[in-house]
C-alpha cells in the first residue's frame, strides 16, 4: 500500500500535523509494509498557477495544444495521486476554508480531460476512488451546538475531491485549538481518531 501524506500547516508542531501523523500511524498499524510519499506544502510550497498553465486550461483548443511544459507540474501531482492507495491530508482551517498552499495543489490536480470530464450535469471524476482521510485543526468551533463560525472547508473539499472521483472521504477534526492546553489538545485528537473507520482500506486492491 502506498500512502500519500500531505501537510499544509506552516507550524511544525501544529495540531493538523499531529492529527495527520496519527492517522498515518493508524494506517501503518493495519498495513505495516506500506510506503509513504510525502508532500509538505510549508517546507516546499507549490507555485500558484502560472500564466502558461492558466492559458492551457482556458479552452479546449489550448488544452489540446498547451504551451511547452505548462502541464508538467500538474501531471506530476496527478500521478502522485494515481500512485497512492490512500491519501492522508492534514490542514488547518484558515479563515473558514483551506489555506492557499492547499488551494494551489487543488488547482493543479483538477484538470479537465485528465481528472474530470465536464458534462451538462457537472464534473464527472476520471480517477479511481481510494480512501481519503482529512485531518482538520481549527482555532474556533465549526460543528455542534457550540459552533461559532461557519464551515466552508469540509463541503468544499468534499465536492472538489468527489469531482475527480475521490468519493471515499473521512473528515476528522480537532476544534477550538486556540483555547486548548496540551493535555486538552491530546484528548481532542484522541477523540477525533476514535471516529476513524479503517474498514475502508480493506477495499484497497493491494491489501
Amino acid at each position: 500500500m502506498n500512502i500519500l501524506h500531505i501537510d499544509c500547516s506552516p507550524r511544525p508542531e501544529s495540531q493538523s500535523r499531529q492529527l495527520s501523523a496519527a492517522i498515518v500511524k493508524k494506517l501503518l498499524d493495519v498495513a505495516p509494509g506500506a510506503s509513504i510519499s510525502r508532500r509538505d506544502f510549508a517546507a516546499a510550497p507549490l507555485p500558484h498557477a502560472s500564466s502558461d498553465y492558466a492559458t492551457a486550461l482556458s479552452s479546449p483548443a489550448t488544452l489540446a495544444a498547451p504551451p511547452k511544459g505548462a502541464l508538467e507540474l500538474s501531471e506530476a501531482l496527478i500521478q502522485e495521486v494515481e500512485a497512492a492507495d490512500v491519501i492522508v491530508i492534514g490542514t488547518p482551517m484558515n479563515n473558514l476554508t483551506v489555506p492557499s498552499v492547499f488551494k494551489a495543489w487543488i488547482d493543479q490536480i483538477l484538470r479537465a480531460g485528465r481528472t474530470f470530464m465536464s458534462t451538462p450535469a457537472g464534473k464527472v471524476g476520471m480517477l479511481r476512488d481510494r480512501p481519503v482521510f482529512i485531518g482538520i485543526a481549527s482555532g474556533g468551533v465549526f460543528t455542534g451546538d457550540r459552533a461559532n463560525q461557519p464551515d466552508f472547508l469540509t463541503p468544499y473539499l468534499s465536492v472538489v475531491l468527489g469531482s475527480i472521483g475521490l468519493t471515499t472521504q473521512q473528515f476528522l477534526s480537532v476544534q477550538a485549538t486556540a483555547f486548548l492546553d496540551r493535555d486538552q489538545a491530546t484528548l481532542a485528537r484522541d477523540k477525533a481518531l476514535a471516529a476513524i473507520d479503517l474498514t475502508v482500506i480493506r477495499e484497497v486492491p493491494c491489501l
